[in-house]
């Protein structure tokens, strides 16, 4: 199982960035190890070495088959579900190794950094690329999206992680975030929404 994520997918998102942009040309890709998936409602230990550690709440679709190359036109039929999970970032340690131009393995991928919602079939919902959700800590929204803001769409992400990576049935694809991010806290209570329905909850540690 690879899980892979898209950096700066929203443009609103992007302009609280430094060196911002509207769009680039291809999609900024990267990936988190396995280690870093967090799901079935376990909660998440805040790593206190990694200083501020911040949400970012994504849609994430659910890749159903084998597929290398994939033309943009068919990209559809590669992924079933879909679903809302958290990108975790060590906020701090990004904007260092930002500054440096190296990767962001460290501040993205470490244990726990991509938690998982529960799967919504495509047929249950609407077009993927017609969904709103939204983040609540205890109770309050802190942050809402719509994928239908996506400056790559999803088609067009599958297509492109095909070229370099053989995409497999089980493998995670995190779309992006919106703008809105912020820090959790220990005792900090996480709920994720797609559309109206609950698919993501958990606490922080």
């Amino acid at each position: 199982m690879k899980i892979f994520a898209v950096g700066m997918n929203y443009m609103q998102h992007n302009k609280t960035l430094p060196g911002s942009f509207s769009k680039s040309e291809a999609p900024v890709i990267f990936t988190k190890c396995d280690t870093a998936l967090l799901k079935d409602g376990k909660p998440f230990f805040i790593p206190d070495h990694l200083g501020s550690i911040e949400y970012e709440t994504e849609l994430v679709v659910r890749i159903c088959k084998l597929g290398k190359t994939i033309p943009v036109r068919f990209a559809s039929r590669y992924y079933d579900a879909v679903t809302v999970g958290i990108d975790f970032t060590a906020r701090e340690l990004q904007s260092r190794l930002r500054k440096q131009g190296l990767p962001w393995d460290l501040c993205k991928g470490f244990d726990g950094a991509a938690a998982l919602g529960t799967f919504v079939p495509l047929d249950k919902i609407k077009p993927v690329q017609n969904l709103r959700f939204h983040l609540d800590i205890n109770g309050t929204t802190v942050q809402e999206g719509y994928s239908g803001d996506m400056l790559h769409q999803v088609d067009e992400i599958v297509s492109y992680i095909s070229r370099y990576f053989t995409l497999r049935t089980g493998d995670l694809l995190y779309t992006g975030c919106p703008t809105g991010c912020g820090p959790v806290r220990i005792n900090d209570h996480l709920e994720g929404y797609l559309e109206e329905q609950k698919v993501l909850e958990f606490n922080c540690k």
